[in-house]
């Protein structure tokens, strides 16, 4: 798609949480880090986890013991991960540069936004409760909030709905391919944040959005004032 100079019609904002709004990399690395120092192997360094931390426990248990979900220990040790996890939500988490004044902004300009994430409740709500960063969010939609998660459209229709606002004239903005894929199918418009974790497959022209920018605050520039 070609990228606009300006989005026109923009009513509300939705963001993904870790790799767009938030930097978790460093609480969520260091939870499956202690999984490997437990069990006697060596600390991994940061890197190695910072670009699957968009995908939770299964993205750092694969990078910590090269495990998928389908290995017969993979649900306790993603249980190991949650529990090591909730007792450091924010310890490290910062937000990504930019992220405060654009929520500011809109704010400002009267433009509602709000959170659609995979993160369970469990963590969402403690996490977005400890952070003053989210106060002033009109809806925070979590994995299971809904009956399907990301890519399915639904939390990004139910958090239109939420906000009274018709999905056509929401822009959600995402660091991961399935951000892309569920806003899209919710006919929203949507925004590549390649500031974030991207996962494997980093090539975010292939991802169809609308739009791409490389830091927080560029999405100012594509949203036309009222």
């Amino acid at each position: 798609m070609t990228t606009p100079t300006r989005f026109t019609d923009v009513k509300a904002v939705l963001f993904d949480l870790d790799g767009t709004l938030i930097d978790s990399a460093p609480d969520l690395g260091a939870a499956a880090d202690l999984m490997r120092t437990t069990r006697g192997l060596p600390s991994m360094d940061l890197a190695a986890y910072r670009p699957m931390a968009g995908a939770g426990a299964r993205g750092m248990l694969n990078i910590a013991f090269g495990m998928d979900t389908d290995h017969p220990e993979y649900n306790s040790f993603r249980e190991e991960f949650f529990t090591n996890y909730e007792q450091r939500l924010t310890q490290d988490t910062l937000v990504f540069s930019g992220v405060a004044q654009l929520l500011d902004d809109l704010v400002q300009q009267g433009t509602p936004w709000g959170v659609v994430t995979n993160k369970s409740t469990r963590f969402t709500t403690p996490l977005t409760q400890a952070m003053p960063l989210f106060a002033s969010a009109g809806t925070i939609i979590s994995g299971d909030t809904t009956a399907h998660a990301k890519p399915h459209p639904l939390p990004l229709l139910e958090a239109a709905r939420r906000l009274d606002v018709p999905p056509e004239s929401c822009v959600y903005v995402g660091d991961d391919e399935r951000d892309i894929v569920a806003g899209l199918a919710a006919g929203m418009k949507t925004v590549a944040a390649t500031y974030g974790y991207l996962g494997k497959k980093s090539d975010t022209r292939q991802w169809g959005a609308h739009a791409t920018i490389n830091s927080a605050l560029e999405l100012l520039q594509l949203i036309s004032r009222p």
